[in-house]
């Protein structure tokens, strides 16, 4: 047995309140964050933040209806979701989808026939 495994602390139990992030962990401590260090979370429904599941034996918590996770790690080292820039127009309660842009294939560059003397191009 990995004596290393059994001492990372380990998640039992979430709850979201109106103002925090609540996790019961494996040996008796219970954290808590602020709600808003999940900006996903704060504008999630009640009922999207009742809607998640322990991942990585309890590592983690995923919030599949608003693609939120969140790690014992993070939450003991108080490191907060920074919401990036061009999702700032995100409504309340709608769940985040994230697009790539388009793969656009790359051509090469056109080039221009060369001007005879006489000043014009051939067309053709």
């Amino acid at each position: 047995m990995n004596t290393a495994a059994s001492t990372e602390p380990r998640i039992q139990h979430v709850r979201v309140t109106e103002d925090e992030i609540i996790a019961r962990l494996a040996d008796g401590r219970v954290i808590s964050v602020p709600l808003a260090w999940s900006w996903r979370l704060s504008e999630a429904t009640p009922k999207q933040r009742a809607h998640f599941r322990l991942i990585g034996s309890g590592q983690g918590v995923h919030w599949p209806d608003v693609d939120e996770d969140l790690s014992v790690e993070g939450m003991l080292a108080g490191v907060p979701a920074h919401r990036p820039r061009s999702m700032a127009s995100s409504k309340p309660g709608r769940p985040v989808r994230h697009h790539e842009p388009p793969n656009k294939r790359i051509q090469p560059a056109r080039t221009k026939r060369p001007i005879p003397a006489g000043g014009r191009r051939a067309r053709g």
